[in-house]
C-alpha cells in the first residue's frame, strides 16, 4: 500500500518494530475525543495520523467517544464530531463509547478492591487535593486509606446504589502517596454524579475518571498503539498500572507526540466558547478559529489540511507553526480544483462612454487557465461595468500603472479603456468614471498595436450580482502556548485583533448567481472565497474570504 505520509517519525518506526518482532499481528489504532466541544485543527491532525498510520499497514482505527463526563458533553458534539472526521475523508472500523464499558470498568475496579489497591476515601475534593503533595514534597495518606477490602466493597456498592450525594465520596486507587510522579498518589478513578447521562440516561450514578476509564477502553477494544498528546506522557505509568492491575487480557501500550499548535488563533475549548458566548464569534464554526466546522465553512479543503498535516510531520515535542504554512496548502490546493471569475469588493462604477447603449456583448474566458479541461465560460460586458476602487488613482504615485486619468489599461477578458473624466460627489469623493474602449484591442483577437502595463478586473454593472464579502484575518497577536494557557477573560477579549474580520458589500459575475453552500472559486486579483454555509441566501450569497492568491511563505 503507497503510504500517504511518506516522512518516516517515531511513531512509524515503533510499529514497524513491533510487527516485525512479533510483538502485535496487526495494527489497530483509535480516535478518542470527548464529547465537550467542537474538533479543532489538533484533532484533524490526530485523526489524521490514527487513520493513516494504522491504513499504512492495513490495520483498523475506532472512534470511541470519552464520554465519562455527563456534566459537559452534549449529543449535538457527539454528531459534529462524526460529521468532521467524514468531510476529513475517514471513515472508522468501530464507532463505541467509553458508557458502553461502564459495567466492565466497575467490575474492574472491584478486582482492585478485592486485591487491597482501591479505597472508598469520604475526604472533600479540596482535602484529597490539598494533601496531594507538590512536585517537591510528598502526598499525605488519607485517614481513610486502610479501610478493609469488604468495607470498602460495601461502600462502593452503595455508591452505585445512589445513597450518597454527589462529592461525598469516591473511589481511589491505592499506589504510592509518596511516588514522584503525582498521577500515582492515590488517584480518583470513580466519583459520584447524579446527572443525566446523554447513552445511560439515568442508569449510573457513578462514572469513571478519564484517567482510569481510558486504558480500560483501550484493552477491550484490542488497540495496540494508544497515540496522545504529550501532555500525558506522565500519565502513562497510571496507564500501564490500570491494566496490569485490573487483570484485563489484552495489554495496550500507550505512545505520546506533540502538539501542533497555530499562531494567531484560539485553539482550547474554554477560550472559544467564552468568545462565543461573548459574542466575538458567531459561533464554534467561525471561520476566524481553527476548528474543523471553521475551517469548512472558511473554504479549506480536508486534502489541504491533511497535506499539511503530512508536512508538519510528528514529533516528541509541541511545536507553534505560522498560519501561512497551513494556507500555503490550501492554496495548492484550490489552485486546480477552483473557478476563476470575477469579484469586485469595493465598486467603483465606469461608463464607457463610446459603447453602444444597450448592448450586452459576451465574452469568451477561461474557468480555470491552469487546468484547461475544465473550459470556457462566458461574461457579459456593455457600456456600464464596475472596477474596483483601487484600481484607479485620481494622483497617481509613481509605478503606478492601473487607472488614472489619461491612463490606458486592459479590462481582463475584455479591451482597452482610457481615463477620460472623473465624476465627483459635493463631498469631492470620486463617484464614476468616463471612460473610452478601442474595440480592436479585445482580447483574443491577437492585437499588438500596442501595449498596456496594466491589467484590472471588473463586473457588467446591470447583471451583477450583490453580494457581501466577509474578509479574514489574524484573530489574535501571536503568542506562546504558555501565554494562551494563562489567559485570563478580560486578557482574552483584549488580545483580539479588531480587523479580523471586514465585511463589504460587493458584486460578483451573474454566471455563477446560481451559487451553493461551500461552493469555492477564484475572484481574479483578490484571492480564493467559499460560499458561506450559514449566512449566504440566494437572494443574497456571502462569500468568505478563504486564502489570498500569495504568500510569503514556502515549504
Amino acid at each position: 500500500m503507497e503510504s500517504k505520509s511518506a516522512a518516516s517519525n517515531f511513531i512509524k518506526t515503533i510499529m514497524m518494530d513491533d510487527l516485525k518482532e512479533g510483538r502485535v499481528t496487526s495494527i489497530k489504532t483509535r480516535f478518542p475525543p470527548e464529547p465537550n466541544g467542537y474538533l479543532h485543527i489538533g484533532h484533524a491532525r490526530a485523526i489524521t495520523i490514527n487513520f493513516e498510520l494504522a491504513d499504512e499497514f492495513g490495520g483498523k482505527t475506532n472512534l470511541r467517544f470519552d464520554d465519562t463526563n455527563p456534566v459537559k458533553e452534549d449529543v449535538e458534539f457527539v454528531k459534529s464530531i462524526q460529521e468532521d472526521i467524514k468531510w476529513l475523508g475517514f471513515e472508522w472500523d468501530g464507532l463505541h463509547f467509553a458508557s458502553d464499558y461502564f459495567e466492565e470498568m466497575y467490575n474492574r475496579a472491584l478486582v482492585l478492591i478485592r486485591k487491597g489497591l482501591a479505597y472508598v476515601d469520604d475526604q472533600s475534593a479540596d482535602a484529597i487535593r490539598e494533601t496531594r503533595g507538590t512536585l517537591t514534597q510528598p502526598g499525605t495518606e488519607s485517614p481513610f486509606r486502610n479501610r478493609t477490602a469488604e468495607e470498602n466493597l460495601d461502600l462502593f456498592i452503595r455508591m452505585r446504589a445512589g445513597e450518597f450525594k454527589d462529592g461525598e465520596r469516591v473511589l481511589r486507587a491505592k499506589i504510592d502517596m509518596a511516588s514522584p510522579n503525582i498521577n500515582m498518589r492515590d488517584p480518583v478513578i470513580f466519583r459520584i454524579s447524579h446527572t443525566h447521562h446523554h447513552n445511560t440516561g439515568d442508569k449510573w450514578c457513578i462514572y469513571p475518571m478519564y484517567a482510569y476509564a481510558h486504558p480500560l477502553e483501550d484493552s477491550i477494544e484490542g488497540v495496540t498503539h494508544s497515540l496522545c498528546s504529550l501532555e500525558f506522557e506522565d500519565q502513562r505509568p497510571f496507564y500501564d498500572w490500570v491494566i496490569r492491575e485490573t487483570e484485563m487480557p489484552h495489554v495496550s501500550r500507550q505512545y505520546e507526540f506533540g502538539k501542533l499548535k497555530i499562531a494567531g488563533t484560539i485553539m482550547g475549548k474554554r477560550y472559544i466558547k467564552r468568545l462565543v458566548e461573548t459574542g466575538v464569534l458567531d459561533g464554534w464554526n467561525d471561520p476566524r478559529v481553527f476548528t474543523i466546522s471553521g475551517m469548512r465553512r472558511r473554504g479549506f479543503t480536508p486534502e489541504g489540511i491533511k497535506s499539511f498535516i503530512r508536512e508538519a510531520g510528528v514529533s516528541k515535542s509541541n511545536g507553534t507553526v505560522d498560519p501561512r504554512m497551513l494556507e500555503h496548502f490550501i492554496r495548492e490546493d484550490l489552485k486546480l480544483k477552483a473557478p476563476r471569475t470575477m469579484g469586485v469588493l469595493k465598486p467603483l462604477k465606469v461608463v464607457i462612454t463610446n459603447y453602444p447603449e444597450g448592448q450586452v456583448e459576451m465574452l469568451d474566458a477561461e474557468v480555470n487557465a491552469e487546468v484547461p479541461e475544465m473550459g470556457m465560460r462566458k461574461i457579459p460586458f456593455s457600456r456600464e461595468i464596475y472596477i474596483e476602487q483601487d484600481d484607479f488613482m485620481e494622483n497617481p504615485v509613481p509605478k503606478y500603472h492601473r487607472l488614472f486619468p489619461g491612463n490606458e489599461v486592459r479590462l481582463k477578458h475584455a479591451y482597452f479603456i482610457k481615463c477620460e473624466e472623473v465624476v465627483k460627489d459635493e463631498a469631492g469623493n470620486v463617484v464614476e468614471l468616463r471612460c473610452t474602449y478601442d474595440p480592436e484591442t479585445k482580447s483574443g483577437t491577437g492585437f499588438t498595436g500596442r501595449k498596456v502595463k496594466g491589467t484590472i478586473h471588473w463586473v457588467e454593472a446591470t447583471t451583477a450580482i450583490p453580494v457581501e464579502f466577509r474578509l479574514y484575518d489574524q484573530l489574535v497577536a501571536e503568542k506562546t502556548d504558555e501565554e494562551e494557557e494563562e489567559e485570563g477573560g478580560d486578557d482574552l477579549l483584549s488580545g483580539i485583533n479588531p480587523k479580523s474580520l471586514e465585511i463589504v458589500q460587493g458584486f460578483i459575475d451573474p454566471g455563477i448567481k446560481d451559487v451553493q453552500p461551500e461552493d469555492r472559486f477564484q475572484f481574479f486579483r483578490h484571492g480564493y472565497f467559499c460560499v458561506d454555509s450559514q449566512n449566504s441566501t440566494p437572494d443574497k450569497p456571502v462569500f468568505n474570504l478563504t486564502v489570498s492568491l500569495k504568500s510569503s511563505f514556502s515549504v
